[in-house]
């Protein structure tokens, strides 16, 4: 994977918009850029309304474990851009070593969505929406892997 641009996506328990973010990166960038996603404090298992609101889209995550930040920033993994997806975990983020560009973009906890499981589902597809959009049209001044050059 020399050569290609490192890619972190970091939320609260690595269940939900991180593992969203990362599915999408991979979709829409292919082989261009390696990309990953941990939590602070990793859930047992990648939210099941996640899993089902990302196979709509045809993306499978039911076999994704949800892995911690501090185990990757240990194992001396470097990246270029590390992306916090949450609230709660721009302050609380190792320092990767390297130059590392850090970009803070928060998106509402699908673990938080609260109704009727149809209530829950339309909460957690406009959760999904919105990182989809903001990785296929990002705003000026937030991070893009449109404008990342291979090395």
């Amino acid at each position: 994977m020399s050569g290609q641009h490192k890619i972190l996506f970091i939320c609260q328990h690595n269940s939900g918009r991180s593992q969203i973010a990362e599915a999408y990166l991979k979709k829409f960038a292919g082989e261009a850029i390696a990309v990953e996603s941990a939590g602070l404090v990793p859930a047992e298992k990648v939210n099941p309304l996640v899993v089902e609101v990302m196979q709509e889209e045809g993306i499978d995550l039911s076999g994704k474990q949800p892995q911690s930040v501090f185990d990757l920033f240990k194992a001396g993994n470097l990246y270029d851009h590390v992306i916090t997806v949450c609230h709660d975990s721009e302050s609380q983020c190792p320092i990767f070593p390297g130059i590392t560009k850090r970009w803070h973009l928060p998106f509402p906890d699908p673990a938080k969505v609260e109704g009727t499981i149809e209530e829950k589902l339309v909460k957690v597809r406009e959760i999904r929406d919105a990182i989809k959009n903001w990785l296929s049209d990002p705003q000026e001044g937030t991070f893009s892997y449109k404008t990342l050059k291979r090395r």
